[in-house]
């Protein structure tokens, strides 16, 4: 509520463009690297699941074929 009084004389333009650009310009740069960080995790996190499902379909295919060979 204490908010609405600070904005409340201003014009729009002030309240939804230069206030955001200013926080931007003041918190861009933590901002970016926080999204950075959130995105090399992510590209970690589907890597890992790329490789141990790779992991687990070649243990399968090579434990199925061995087996129906029936000797190793």
């Amino acid at each position: 509520m204490a908010t609405k009084g600070i904005f409340q004389g201003l014009p729009w333009w002030v309240t939804w463009i230069a206030i955001p650009v200013l926080v931007l310009a003041v918190f861009g740069g933590l901002i970016m690297a926080v999204v950075g960080f959130v995105v090399w995790l992510v590209f970690k996190a589907l890597l890992l699941v790329a490789l141990v499902a790779g992991l687990i379909y070649l243990v399968r295919k090579f434990s199925s074929s061995s087996s129906s060979r029936g000797d190793w």
